[in-house]
């Protein structure tokens, strides 16, 4: 043990482990650190080698015992079978049915989805139904055969602390400086100080600062393999992180169907993963996102407000050196066009994930460190219940560039540093200027490359400064840019119309800085690039005609998509009489037909009208036709079907006007000669039978 390594022990005893324990029962298993890191803390909290050798064996037992690999799935289930309770240790999910009015639990690995679970388990932990949590749960069999269900829930203790005195946690911290105080951190997650940069450190403990400050959004794009995702997925109990695909209204924040707040209200930091990939379809999303970013608030016909921050993760696949010395791309080239130039100033940070190091043995320490889930107990209590921005505010003394989000952005993110560094109180002068300096330099990034996107001065002034305690005011540079005069000097652009002539590009000279002239880079003068501009003129709207055509039979090229897609703009209800969705198929043509609708990203309900006959299955749709409700409702979208036994006629109606008549409704498609055949599954490639379609005005 080093010096650092017996000041943690003998200030934090039982809050600590030794890290390479964790290395060596981490591979070959999917858990997350922090259950891992649960286990040893129950066995292997201590310095004596003997007890950490005999409480490694009992880990290594309980995750052979209790948790399931995906593969081992009905194994577990005979195990539960055969013993009549078991003890597992996994994630899991809670799940409420409408149709049958009762709450299912799930868990990642077992293979079940129907796991009977008592009221007061999901009541006491919100987050089982938003998310899900690990846990130590034992399940029983269920031998009534009555009873639909097969296992239920006995105990579920979620894997966290149950008890923390954050008092102790910030009474110790005044036994170490910061610099050891820096180091310990560093440990806690798995990395030795000593192999880093201090540069590099800085980075990873701005990692955690959506993790400490409550509605702080940052973003970080860097190559793969760097671990911009680890403390969301594998280090905190209360972070999530998401796909791109689950960036909807109802996921993220309101379910106006089920009057229910989304992950924003559930969890401490909500973090997006793959940022590059994010689709958004509906325009509502993005502006909730806006409001909630500015002011942790947002309006679902009432308002609501979380104190959940955000966190951007994605990667970034050009030389930085070439996009900061172009003038046609910026440094937030990989995100999509719905994060537009107003999500990006709300970012308090830009961390350069290119100066990360890769992920590799050689920068794992083999020291003490918190244990991780004690660690993140004492993010959440700061996270939850203290406020150092006023503290920050009275000692910062920042330069006339800085305005309003910018100011903000520093101040919080000086804030997230002082909780995770700082939890006894305040730093000396010197370490308050090494974070407001790393603060500025994160906020400029952002606001270069937005100055780089604006065709005006909106974002010009760039040179965001601050003042030493010795009154000396200090320009914050970005090392990637400093001297990219493409990047610190953009040319300017506007759009030039003469009468009756197309729109060009000309030149306009940049706007001069605020910041002193000494500073400035010598101004370029370089020709204007649409992909510079986010104001650039897009596409205009496909023009929408009435339609009167033929499909005929053995024709492909036809899909719900191609025929009415378009004609989807702006509609938010759908109504569909179609006598004929009885069958399997028919009832699947529906879905599809639903998943279309979905697209548009503006439908809100859907309302099918169909009919029925003496040898109609009635109990069978109704049973599919709520498993497509619930799913959903889950997007935030209604269902809505009533039974007619005398419709005959086939239409579809929308409420932005146009009908669309399709002679045989939904059912136009041949069936496939065999479901291994090109055209089963994608409809654009299935040969049709002759109908008519019209698409008119109503």
């Amino acid at each position: 043990m080093d010096e650092l390594d017996q000041k943690l022990n003998a200030t934090f005893d039982g809050k600590v482990l030794r890290k390479d324990l964790l290395h060596r029962i981490k591979k070959g298993t999917n858990v997350p650190t922090f259950v891992l890191e649960f286990l040893l803390a129950k066995y292997c909290a201590s310095n004596d080698q003997a007890e950490m050798d005999a409480g490694m064996e009992a880990v290594l037992s309980s995750l052979q015992e209790n948790y399931v690999r995906p593969d081992e799935a009905n194994a577990a289930q005979s195990k539960v079978a055969t013993k009549g309770k078991h003890r597992f240790i996994d994630k899991v999910h809670v799940r409420y049915v409408e149709k049958e009015k009762r709450h299912w639990a799930s868990l990642e690995n077992f293979n079940s989805q129907r796991i009977a679970i008592g009221e007061k388990f999901y009541r006491d932990n919100d987050r089982l139904l938003e998310g899900g949590i690990w846990a130590e749960v034992t399940l029983a069999h269920n031998d009534i055969d009555e009873d639909d269900y097969a296992f239920s829930i006995e105990d579920l203790r979620p894997i966290q602390l149950t008890r923390f005195d954050f008092d102790r946690y910030a009474e110790g911290r005044g036994a170490f400086t910061r610099d050891e105080w820096l180091a310990a951190v560093l440990r806690s997650v798995g990395l030795e100080p000593s192999k880093l940069s201090k540069r590099v450190q800085m980075h990873f403990i701005a990692r955690l600062a959506a993790l400490v400050e409550p509605n702080y959004n940052y973003i970080e794009l860097g190559p793969r393999g760097t671990g911009k995702s680890y403390f969301f997925s594998e280090f905190s109990p209360y972070a999530t992180l998401i796909s791109g695909g689950q960036a909807t209204k109802a996921t993220l924040f309101y379910n106006n169907a089920r009057r229910k707040v989304g992950l924003v209200g559930f969890w401490d930091t909500v973090a997006f993963d793959e940022v590059g990939g994010i689709k958004v379809r509906d325009p509502d999303t993005i502006q909730i996102m806006k409001d909630f970013m500015a002011n942790g608030r947002f309006s679902r016909g009432a308002e609501v407000i979380a104190d959940a921050s955000l966190s951007f993760v994605g990667n970034i696949d050009v030389s930085v050196q070439q996009v900061v010395n172009s003038n046609e791309h910026d440094l937030f080239q990989p995100l999509p066009p719905e994060l537009d130039l107003a999500v990006m100033d709300r970012f308090a940070a830009y961390i350069p994930g290119w100066e990360m190091p890769k992920n590799s043995s050689e920068f794992l320490t083999s020291n003490y460190g918190f244990i991780t889930d004690y660690l993140a107990e004492a993010f959440h209590y700061q996270f939850k219940h203290t406020n150092r921005y006023e503290e920050v505010s009275k000692r910062i003394r920042l330069g006339k560039s800085i305005e309003g989000r910018d100011e903000k952005g520093i101040k919080k993110t000086v804030c997230a540093f002082l909780k995770v560094l700082h939890p006894n109180g305040p730093p000396t002068d010197e370490e308050f200027e090494e974070y407001v300096a790393y603060a500025t330099e994160c906020r400029r990034r952002v606001k270069e490359q937005m100055n780089k996107r604006k065709p005006d001065d909106e974002f010009a002034r760039i040179n965001l400064s601050y003042f030493k305690a010795s009154g000396e005011e200090v320009v914050v540079f970005c090392p990637e840019s400093k001297d990219a005069s493409a990047t610190q000097e953009p040319a300017r652009r506007r759009l030039n119309q003469a009468d009756g002539q197309p729109t060009e590009a000309v030149e306009v000279q940049p706007a001069a800085q605020a910041a002193p002239a000494a500073q400035e880079a010598p101004a370029v003068s370089t020709p204007f690039s649409p992909a510079a501009a986010s104001t650039s003129v897009g596409p205009l709207p496909i023009e929408l005609k009435e339609q009167h055509f033929t499909i005929l039979y053995g024709d492909t090229g036809h899909s719900y998509e191609s025929i009415l897609g378009p004609y989807l703009q702006g509609a938010k209800s759908v109504v569909i009489e179609d006598p004929y969705i009885r069958l399997q198929h028919q009832i699947q043509n529906f879905v599809r037909f639903c998943e279309t609708v979905l697209k548009a990203g503006t439908v809100k309900k859907i309302s099918l009208i169909t009919g029925y006959d003496d040898k109609t299955q009635l109990a069978d749709i109704a049973e599919k036709l709520d498993e497509l409700k619930q799913s959903l409702l889950e997007l935030d979208v209604e269902l809505e079907v009533k039974l007619n036994p005398n419709i005959h006629d086939r239409e579809i109606r929308l409420d932005n006007g146009w009908v669309i008549k399709i002679g045989r409704g939904l059912d136009f498609y041949q069936k496939p000669g065999g479901w291994f055949e090109v055209g089963a599954n994608d409809l654009s490639l299935r040969k049709c039978l002759e109908t008519k379609v019209d698409i008119f005005r109503a």
